[in-house]
Parts: C-alpha cells; structure tokens; sequence
C-alpha cells in the first residue's frame, strides 16, 4: 500500500501519455500520477451524506444505463423459463417426447428434460470464464456488447432446431453470452452508481429476472394451447426483439470510472462522472476518480488480476463469499420457482391453469422484489439475505408435510399455494439481496474475475439440482412431487447456518471501508458494529 500521498491534486493532463488500444491516452496510475487526498475523502464523505432519493436526483443517469445493463438478464431468464415451459407445453412435449406408459399423455423424458435445462448453464459455465478476462481487457460494454452479437446468431440454431439434439447444442450455444451477461451486470452496476444506490442498482437484476418470466409466461400462456409448431417457434424467435437495441443502448453507455481508473484512463474517467451525474452533483469531478484512486491504491499491485490470486490471502474469503452466495441460489427453493408450470401440473393443475399461476408468480415476483429495495436498504443486505433463506426452510417443510398427507384436492391445492410462497419468497430476501452482496463483496480489481468464477460456481451447483429436481418431480422417474420440499428445505437450512456464520453486513459502506474490513480480517457478525474512519487507508 502507498502511504507517500500528496494533498496537492496534480490533474491528469500534466501526466504523460501513453497510446491506448482505443486510441485515447493512458495515463500510468502506478507510476507517475499522485491522487487529492483531501478530494477524495470529501468525494466519499458526500456519498456517505447522501439519501437514497438525493442519490436518485444527483445521479439519474447512472441509474438509468444500470437499468440498462440489466436488461441483458432478461435473455438468460427468457431463455431458461422458456425451456421449463416447453417442457409442459404439449405439442412440444408431442413432437420431441414419449407416451408415458404411467399417464398414457406425452411427456419430455427426465434424462431430456434434464439435458435440456441443463445445456444453457453448460455454455453460460463457459461464458463466465470468458467474461473475467476479456472485460479486464475491453471493459464492460464492449464485452456485452460481443455477447449480444453472437446471441443474435445462436438464435438461429435454435429456432431452426428439428431434433433434440440441436436444440441441446443451441441452448450451450445461447449460454456463452449469458454468461458474459450475469458475470458483467452485477459489477458494472455496483461501480457506475453512488454508495446509496447500490443495492438499489444491483437488485434491478432480480427484477428484470422477474420480467423475463413474466415475458415469457405470458407468450407461452397465449401460444401453448395451438395444435402446431408455434407453440414453441414463435416464443422461440421473439427472443431477437432483445439483443440488438440493446448492443444499440450499450454503445453510447459509458464504461464504468472505476474500470477507467483501474487502467490509468483518468482523464476518461472524469468525462464518464460528469455524465453519469448531474452538473450540479459533480462541480469537481476530479474528486469522484480521486475516491477511486485512492481505493485501488489498497489494493496496489504490479500484477496483472489473475484467476490465482483470487485464492490467495483476503480475496480468497470474498472469492469463496461470492461463489457461496451465488452457489446458494439453487439451494433453497429457486429451482421449484424456474419450474414452476411443470411443478403446479405435477401438484394436480390443469394445463391453463397451471400456465396462469406460473404467470402469477413471475408478476408477485417482480413485486416482490421492488419492495426488497426498501428492505435492503434499511435493514441491510445480511438480515434479509439470513432471515429470508430460514423462512423459506418452514415453507418448504410445509411443502414436504401437504404432499405427504395423502392425495386429495385440498393437498394439491396446498402444494400449489405452498410452490407458489417458495417462488414468491425467494424474490423477496434471497435472491436480490445475493445480487447486492455479489457486487459488493469483490475487490475492486479483481471484480470482472470474481463475479465471473463465482457465477461459473452457482452452474457447477445448478447442473447437477436441474437433474436432481427433474428426476424429483417427473413421473416416470421419482414423482415426489411436493415432498420435494424436504430435500430444499435440508440444502437451505445448511445455506443459512453458513451465511449467518460468513456473510458480513455491507450496508452504507464504501468500496474503501470494505476493502479495509476485509484486510483486517474482521468477523463477518461485527462489520456493522466496527467504525472506520474517514481517514483511515489501512
């Protein structure tokens, strides 16, 4: 760490410049450029003095391209919800299954069904690997923009698939870019906006996760009841309305500052905070890359991030943080929320009605997860994280109790409502507060790598609980149906012991205080409780 600092600001332009791969000037953070100290602890203590709405006011625009980076995760939502009702959706299950010998109807096998779900997450594995280190290299725009290019092509494979097999190498195909998607709009968003916004920002992912469900639900509920192809082609090429005006929107987005910074493009930097913020927000804007300057230097190095160093000292904690949470998502009832049409017809639904409660649920979702925001905010991101993941163990041994007690009306009927609450839940504590700790907990430098390992993690989890679920719920395999539930509310329970134990409370902190809290090696259940001070660097 760099403890020689100056309280004289020496702007960027008295540096000198190197030629960039972009052709602007790189200027050399490490060597020849000393940061205002002064500037910078009155950049944070400003963030630190900030309302949320007072955030919102003085920083629109970044909350406007967060909301469009997260748009990107409509697609890999579109996509996964989209095969979970294909499997439902009969003349699918007609052209590409069998006549069950057990209910005389058509039905996608398990080992299919299983391959199916699975084959997104195969290539999204894939893509978060890729995602770390061409970010590190191009940024965060650029690297998205890629994926959305080549999402445009793979759709194609897709919906002009006629086997089983195309449509299993089309959907590994469609999950590289999702991969780059989830690994990049998490961080991206946690960087471009103010302390006060972050959760706010990176909780917007769960939301538009939300809305790819509810998109698709409402395109399968309309088009699953045709007798003809277009039961699954037409869902199957709208998904081309996304990836073009996006790449479109992402290309007169600015790169994240903090980015910027990190390769020595502080006169870059300073341009992308003024548009970020309003004029009046950001009189020296000089200040704001201080900030960042002045917290990378805790993290100096002459190393270029690798994926080794994010297991050595502190990181490998954030590192291990990050691939808990995300890992955990499949654990606690998530994957009876991204199967949800299929569970409701195995709980005794009819076809429609099972389709217009999987469309419920994405919409409660989505409301639910606005309301986090508030939640999250003020109560912080461990205490709904914890204490939504113990209530979602009774709900699932709730589950597991009414699928036990023999078949009835009133037992479908409490396995239905019960799914639902799971679903519905989760979209509540959980799922948007993992986001929120996904984006904070990473070292600055190492971010692009970190949240992309750590979502290659919550895949290695997932593959194998799609199986596991599939072979839970179909008929010609398991057929727990409900007493599912028992089984998540185990994996949950587990999941929640370690957060309380592991996850510390991030709320109001600044990337430099959380920086300093990791290096001092502080339990995770007094990070609310210990003070930093504002001049503290160490």
């Amino acid at each position: 760490m760099n403890n020689d600092i100056t309280e004289k600001p020496i702007e960027a332009s008295e540096v000198e410049a190197q030629p960039s791969s972009t052709g602007g000037p790189v200027y050399d953070v490490h060597e020849k450029v000393d940061y205002d100290r002064t500037g910078a602890i009155d950049a944070e203590q400003i963030e630190h003095n900030m309302t949320v709405l007072e955030a919102v006011k003085a920083y629109p625009a970044a909350s406007w391209w967060a909301l469009v980076m997260s748009c990107t995760i409509i697609m890999e939502s579109y996509c996964v919800f989209l095969m979970g009702q294909f499997i439902a959706t009969a003349r699918f299950t007609r052209d590409f299954g069998v006549l069950s010998p057990n209910s005389g109807e058509y039905i996608i096998v398990a080992s299919w069904q299983s391959a199916f779900q699975c084959s997104g997450p195969v290539g999204a594995f894939i893509g978060v690997f890729i995602a770390g280190p061409i970010t590190s290299w191009i940024g965060y725009r650029w690297a998205t923009i890629g994926g959305l290019m080549f999402l445009n092509a793979f759709i194609f494979i897709f919906y002009f698939g006629n086997s089983q097999g195309m449509f299993f190498a089309a959907q590994i195909l469609e999950g590289i870019p999702w991969g780059i998607f989830i690994a990049n709009a998490p961080a991206y968003c946690a960087e471009i906006v103010p302390l006060r916004l972050r959760a706010p920002a990176t909780q917007m992912l769960q939301m538009f996760w939300a809305i790819g469900s509810i998109i698709v639900g409402g395109i399968t509920y309309h088009y699953q009841s045709k007798d003809s192809p277009d039961a699954y082609r037409i869902p199957i090429a709208l998904q081309w309305m996304f990836p073009t005006p996006l790449a479109i929107l992402l290309y007169i987005a600015p790169e994240s500052p903090w980015w910027l910074v990190r390769k020595g493009r502080l006169a870059e930097a300073e341009k992308v905070v003024k548009r970020l913020g309003r004029a009046s927000a950001n009189d020296n804007p000089a200040d704001a890359v201080a900030m960042m300057r002045r917290t990378i230097e805790l993290e100096k190095t002459e190393k270029k991030p690798s994926l080794i160093e994010l297991w050595k000292g502190t990181d490998r904690y954030r590192t291990l943080i990050v691939c808990g949470v995300y890992a955990s998502q499949n654990l606690t009832g998530n994957l009876i929320a991204n199967q949800a049409v299929f569970f409701f017809k195995q709980a005794g639904m009819a076809d429609n009605t099972a389709f217009a409660l999987g469309l419920i649920t994405s919409a409660l979702q989505w409301i639910m997860v606005m309301i986090s925001w508030v939640f999250t905010t003020y109560l912080g991101r461990r205490t709904i994280y914890v204490y939504g993941q113990f209530i979602s163990c009774a709900f699932l041994v709730a589950l597991g109790i009414a699928a036990s007690v023999g078949k009835s009306n009133a037992s479908s009927n409490a396995q239905a409502s019960l799914g639902l609450i799971v679903s519905v839940l989760f979209c509540l504590g959980p799922a948007p507060a993992s986001w929120v700790i996904i984006g904070e907990t990473s070292s600055v430098r190492l971010r692009p790598l970190t949240t992309g390992v750590g979502r290659g993690a919550y895949y290695l989890v997932n593959i194998p609980c799609i199986f596991l679920a599939s072979y839970m719920l179909n008929t010609d395999k398991w057929n727990l149906g409900g007493k599912s539930g028992y089984v998540w509310a185990g994996t949950a329970f587990i999941c929640t012991v370690m957060a309380w134990i592991w996850i510390p409370e991030m709320k109001h902190r600044s990337f430099r205080e959380i920086d300093i809290l990791f290096q001092r090696r502080v339990q995770a259940r007094k990070w609310k409780q210990t003070v930093i001070d504002i001049n503290d660097d160490e």
